[in-house]
């Protein structure tokens, strides 16, 4: 069997029969509240998903060691996501898979997260957002001011990747970027 590589995010209850008459193997949850969770839960399990719940974002749910081991027992979920790095070892105490998940919005976030990550070592990462140019581009056309892009830019083809992708200006910690000018290619 080959190895798919979809995950089904689920953010809103109607893609409950979407993800159950899927392909994917894994469904990480992220709607729902205490009250059905066990109504959307057990559709996938027994379709043979492996259900992840994102603990921060289905309804009722408690950040603590407490909210954890309930969903470890009542509902025998495969695993949690989070971005808190202590429900980590309170999921692993109680045989769930964890998945770390962290926002890169700059060098320091990034850097963090490394640290974080590294002490509660999750059995998966998940870095946010998966693909800036496509992000500029959308943020760009929802909004009316000028678009400032910054973070984790090392090298001059991102400064014209972001610039390509509709950003007005680009933040740069690294002075040695401070002079870039764009090459006009004829």
């Amino acid at each position: 069997m080959k190895h798919n590589p979809i995950i089904a995010s689920i953010t809103e209850e109607s893609q409950i029969d979407q993800a159950v008459a899927c392909g994917v193997k894994r469904v990480n949850l992220m709607t729902g509240n205490i009250n059905n969770l066990g109504q959307i839960v057990k559709p996938l399990q027994n379709a043979g998903k492996q259900v992840f719940v994102h603990v921060e974002m289905v309804g009722g749910i408690g950040r603590d060691a407490a909210a954890i081991q309930y969903l470890a027992e009542a509902f025998r979920i495969d695993g949690i996501i989070t971005t808190k790095s202590n429900a980590i070892a309170t999921a692993r105490a109680h045989g769930l898979a964890s998945i770390q998940r962290f926002f890169a919005i700059d060098t320091a976030a990034i850097e963090t997260a490394l640290r974080m990550i590294k002490t509660c070592n999750p059995d998966e990462v998940e870095l946010m957002p998966g693909l800036m140019p496509r992000i500029i581009k959308d943020m760009k056309q929802r909004i009316k001011q000028p678009l400032i892009v910054g973070g984790l830019i090392r090298e001059k083809q991102e400064i014209s990747s972001a610039l390509d992708s509709g950003a007005d200006y680009v933040s740069i910690g690294d002075a040695a970027l401070w002079q870039w000018k764009r090459e006009i290619s004829e």
